[in-house]
């Protein structure tokens, strides 16, 4: 499949015309990487507007750690946490992202404005996602997701994590489209970091041509996550805090550009958006290139 092919529009989406930049809000106090930072309505609406001045062009906004060991807060209150940061966002003509596994925060999201909705689920925590969503002809991002992390389960046992994370994402898909949800509104997304260790991020990351093979626009989301803290690594084996992984994010983010991802998503956003810029400027003078060679 050809870079080009892979990074496909979504429909009721802005289409770039290079791999997109989803700039990450969490207004949660527990988040691994930047947890209480945004906590306040206020200032996570003013961190969106910051993120999209340094080059985001959505925004993924989270009420809800969703790191490993986490524990679920209540509908309550994340729809408390969500829906106005959304709302603020929105009406300042920011595409939002609202990254929720409940059907209610979706529901109320999409009305306060968000344009997609991201579940780390892929819809199986919650039945009602998929009709919400369905309903709502929205876009949908489809993760990977082998059940909640609590307790430090990570039920990442694989023995061909390419094939088998393929596999289930395509099952999941054909779930969600059977669900009424538009073929060519579907995201997916290998969930780096969920129920995988390193070595499987790292396999993932170095097959992204399967995970397009898919058929659908892919999202690729590594920032700051563990398996890079364990690339990094020193010699004594300790990986640098999550807020140090932000060059090594930029570089998963130009080759998941150069792959043919459709976006990337992060938490610090100038890096990256400079990173998947180069690589489209790379691509498009390797094109004018061939063009020129084939007078």
């Amino acid at each position: 499949m050809s870079k080009q092919t892979g990074r496909r529009h979504v429909a009721g989406l802005t289409a770039w015309d290079r791999c997109a930049v989803m700039g990450v809000v969490n207004v949660t106090p527990d988040s691994f990487s930047d947890g209480g930072r945004w906590f306040d309505t206020t200032a996570a609406i003013k961190h969106g507007l910051d993120l999209v001045a340094e080059g985001a062009d959505l925004i993924d906004v989270g009420g809800e750690s969703t790191r490993p060991g986490a524990t679920r807060v209540d509908e309550a209150e994340e729809l408390k946490r969500v829906v106005p940061v959304v709302r603020g966002l929105a009406s300042e003509g920011v595409t939002i992202s609202v990254d929720t596994m409940r059907a209610s925060v979706a529901e109320q999201a999409l009305a306060a404005g968000a344009a997609l909705v991201n579940d780390v689920s892929g819809g199986l925590a919650d039945p009602r996602m998929i009709p919400v969503v369905a309903d709502a002809d929205a876009p949908f991002v489809v993760m990977h997701w082998r059940g909640f992390l609590e307790g430090g389960n990570v039920r990442g046992v694989y023995d061909d994590v390419v094939t088998e994370v393929v596999d289930e994402l395509h099952a999941r898909v054909e779930a969600v489209l059977e669900g009424g949800v538009a073929p060519e509104r579907i995201v997916v997304d290998p969930g780096l970091g969920f129920s995988k260790g390193a070595d499987h991020d790292l396999a993932l990351l170095a097959r992204l041509d399967r995970l397009l093979g898919l058929g659908h626009p892919l999202l690729v989301a590594a920032s700051r996550k563990r398996f890079l803290g364990r690339v990094l690594a020193g010699p004594e084996g300790a990986p640098p805090p999550a807020r140090e992984r932000d060059a090594a994010t930029a570089a998963v983010s130009a080759l998941a550009a150069h792959a043919g991802a459709w976006a990337v998503r992060v938490h610090e956003v100038r890096a990256t958006a400079d990173a998947v810029r180069v690589a489209r400027a790379i691509e498009g003078a390797r094109g004018a290139d061939g063009a020129e060679g084939a007078r």
